[in-house]
């Protein structure tokens, strides 16, 4: 008789906590490490939520200029000035064909360290600035560190299509894909996933999408419709308009994939 051994999955747990107020943290939750990417897209409007929870904060090229140009609108601040004064990134970083030379000058002079990438053609902004916060974090703290990305959804598909690659070039790292009305997170074959649904201010829409392979066996709980050992690929049945029934949501699949909720009003 031929025994097959069984590995035991770790498990990762996520939680979109960092859309929550500061103030009302889970408390049975770890607290994580938040990095927060600002790309050249129109702010969401839970953009001072993110803020207030990162510990670093970097604007990919032109998205300085949304800062600049949005933050005080999103505050409801008449004080345009103080407001600029509030939100300075610590890093812009791109090849900065995009940043308005006023928008540069002014950060510059509120001391954001000016990263100029004009040299390197090969990657887009997006990858520059994970690709420093990826080596500029220990290893031992990766798995405690979650990186924002907003503005990386909406807009030219071949730009979103590149960001969504930026979750596989750097599947050891969490990154979460916002914009007003979702997010999205790459869930890796090599682990268990357990999510935490935030629902004051996520779902109840979901999918799963098994974008860099096709899925021979996909295995979910806490939705309206779960997969049972499910395939999974594009020219067949994915897992789209999905309804998460429970505050826990587990996934366990052979291939990558992608998870996708919607985003409440947040105010």
């Amino acid at each position: 008789m031929l025994w097959r051994a069984v590995r035991s999955m770790d498990v990762i747990m996520h939680s979109s906590s960092f859309l929550l107020p500061k103030l009302y943290q889970p408390v049975n939750k770890p607290v994580k490490n938040y990095a927060l990417v600002v790309l050249n897209q129109h702010l969401p409007r839970f953009m001072p939520r993110l803020w207030d929870h990162a510990n670093l904060k970097i604007c990919a090229d032109g998205g300085a200029n949304h800062i600049f140009d949005e933050m005080y609108q999103i505050t409801n601040d008449e004080d345009k000035k103080s407001t600029r004064n509030k939100y300075v990134p610590e890093i812009i970083e791109g090849d900065m064909d995009s940043i308005r030379p006023e928008v540069k000058l002014f950060y510059s002079s509120q001391g954001s360290k000016i990263s100029d990438k004009s040299h390197n053609q090969e990657t887009t902004d997006l990858h520059k600035c994970i690709s420093r916060i990826h080596h500029c974090t220990p290893d031992d703290e990766k798995p405690n560190l979650c990186v924002l990305v907003t503005g990386a959804l909406g807009g030219r598909f071949d730009h979103e299509a590149a960001n969504i690659n930026v979750l596989y070039l750097f599947s050891d790292m969490r990154i979460v894909l916002l914009s007003d009305d979702c997010l999205i997170r790459l869930l890796p074959r090599t682990h268990r996933h357990e999510l935490y649904i935030e629902s004051s201010v996520e779902g109840p829409h979901c999918g799963l999408f098994p974008v860099g392979a096709p899925s021979t066996s996909t295995t979910t709980t806490g939705l309206k419709w779960n997969l049972s050992e499910s395939k999974m690929r594009f020219g067949s049945m994915i897992s789209t308009s999905n309804i998460v029934q429970s505050e826990k949501v587990t996934v366990e699949s052979d291939a990558d994939l992608l998870w996708t909720i919607s985003l409440r009003n947040l105010t």
